[in-house]
C-alpha cells in the first residue's frame, strides 16, 4: 500500500510540473498577442476572423463650407466613402473648407498627394476644381452639384426641383394656416431648383397657400437658420422646408423648441437625407431626399474598377431615384396624402408635368 502511495505521489507531482509547464506557455502566448505580435504565434486561431478587403485605391473628398457633419449633403458624401473603405479597403481622407479660399489649396493636396479620385462638394467648389483639372490631365476628379467641363472630370447633378415639388404637396396639403417658408443657404442655380419647385408643389395643390421665401447667405450658420425660422413662425407658417446645409440645422432647433414648450404645432421638410432619422419625427414632416451618397459611391466604385469616365456629366432625377421622398414620410404625413404625391410623382416622369427649374 505505502508503495502504490508513493508511485502515485511520484505521478502526480510530474502531472502537476506538465500541467504548469502549459499554463505557462499558453500565457506567454496570450502576453504576445496583446502586445501586438505579429510572429507565428499571432492570427492562428481556428475562427479567425476574415481580412478586411484592402485596396491601392485612394479617394479624397473636398467639402464645402456646411462641413463634413453637416447632417445633410457633405455628410451623405462622406457616409458614402466611408461605405466604401468598408466594401472595397479604400483609403479615403477629407479636408474640410472653411471658406471659399480653401477649395484650390483643399483640392490640390488630394491631387499632389496622388489620390486615385478628388471630389468637390459642391456647386461653389466648380471653379476651383476647373483649374485643378486643367493643370493636372492626368488626375481623376468628380463633383456634385456643377458640370465641370475638362475630360478628367466626372460631374453628377441632380433634379433637385421635381422632388422639392413633390415635398410642396406634401406642404401644401398638410398646412392649417396657408402660409409656408422656405430658406435657402447661398442663392445659386442649384438652391434655386429647391425653391422653385418646393413653390410649384404647393402651388398645385394649395393655390390658397402662401410660400415665403428667404436666403440665409450661408450654409454654415445654425444660428441664422434659428433665427430665420423663428421669424416664419412668428409670422404664421407652420411648415418650413429649409434647403441650407449646416444652417437648415438651427430651423430644426427652433421647431423642437416650440413643440417642446407646448404652442402652436410646426413643421421642417428635411433635405438631402432622411432627417428624420438624425432629428426626429416629432418634427420632421418629411424629407427631400438627394441620393448625393448613392452618386459619390458610384462614380467612386468606378475607379476601384478602373472604369472611370472622365468628361461625362449624369444628371439624377425622379424617374433614376435620384431624388424623392423616405419610407419614414408614412409617420407624419396620411395615406391620402402619399398617395397624391405618387400621382404627381408618376405625371413628372411620364412628362406631362414639366416641373420649372428657375
Amino acid at each position: 500500500m505505502k508503495k502504490f502511495l508513493k508511485s502515485s505521489l511520484v505521478l502526480l507531482t510530474a502531472c502537476t510540473v506538465v500541467l504548469a509547464g502549459c499554463g505557462n506557455n499558453n500565457n506567454a502566448n496570450s502576453g504576445n498577442a496583446a502586445n501586438g505580435d505579429t510572429g507565428a504565434n499571432a492570427g492562428t486561431a481556428t475562427n479567425a476572423p476574415a481580412e478586411a478587403p484592402k485596396s491601392d485605391v485612394k479617394i479624397g473628398l473636398v467639402t464645402d463650407v456646411g462641413g463634413v457633419n453637416d447632417k445633410s449633403f457633405n455628410q451623405s458624401a462622406w457616409e458614402a466613402l466611408e461605405a466604401l473603405k468598408t466594401e472595397a479597403g479604400v483609403e479615403i481622407k477629407y479636408l474640410q473648407s472653411k471658406s471659399n479660399a480653401d477649395y484650390e489649396p483643399n483640392l490640390n493636396q488630394f491631387v499632389k498627394g496622388g489620390y486615385n479620385l478628388t471630389w468637390g462638394i459642391g456647386f461653389d467648389l466648380g471653379d476651383a476644381l476647373l483649374k485643378v483639372a486643367k493643370e493636372n490631365p492626368d488626375a481623376n476628379l468628380a463633383i456634385i452639384d456643377s458640370v465641370v467641363d475638362a475630360p478628367n472630370v466626372e460631374s453628377v447633378t441632380f433634379a433637385e426641383n421635381e422632388g422639392s415639388f413633390l415635398v410642396g404637396v406634401v406642404a401644401g396639403l398638410t398646412t392649417k394656416t396657408n402660409k409656408v417658408g422656405f430658406i435657402g443657404g447661398m442663392e445659386s442655380p442649384v438652391i434655386k431648383r429647391f425653391e422653385v419647385g418646393f413653390k410649384a408643389g404647393v402651388e398645385a395643390v394649395n393655390p390658397n397657400a402662401t410660400v415665403t421665401i428667404t436666403y440665409a447667405g450661408a450654409y454654415d450658420k445654425p444660428d441664422t437658420g434659428k433665427s430665420l425660422a423663428a421669424t416664419l413662425y412668428d409670422a404664421g407658417n407652420d411648415i418650413i422646408f429649409p434647403a441650407a446645409g449646416a444652417t437648415g440645422n438651427g430651423v430644426f432647433n427652433e421647431a423642437k423648441s416650440r413643440n417642446d414648450a407646448g404652442g402652436t404645432k410646426v413643421w421642417v421638410i428635411g433635405v438631402d437625407k432622411d432627417q428624420s432619422l438624425e432629428f426626429g419625427d416629432d418634427v420632421t414632416l418629411t424629407s427631400m431626399i438627394k441620393r448625393v451618397d448613392e452618386a459619390v459611391k458610384k462614380v467612386s466604385q468606378q475607379v476601384v474598377d478602373g472604369t472611370f469616365k472622365g468628361g461625362t456629366t449624369t444628371v439624377l432625377s425622379l424617374k433614376d431615384n435620384g431624388v424623392g421622398l423616405p419610407e419614414t414620410s408614412k409617420a407624419n404625413v396620411s395615406a391620402e396624402i402619399l398617395a397624391k404625391v405618387d400621382e404627381y410623382k408618376k405625371q413628372i416622369i411620364d412628362g406631362t408635368i414639366t416641373v420649372p427649374s428657375e
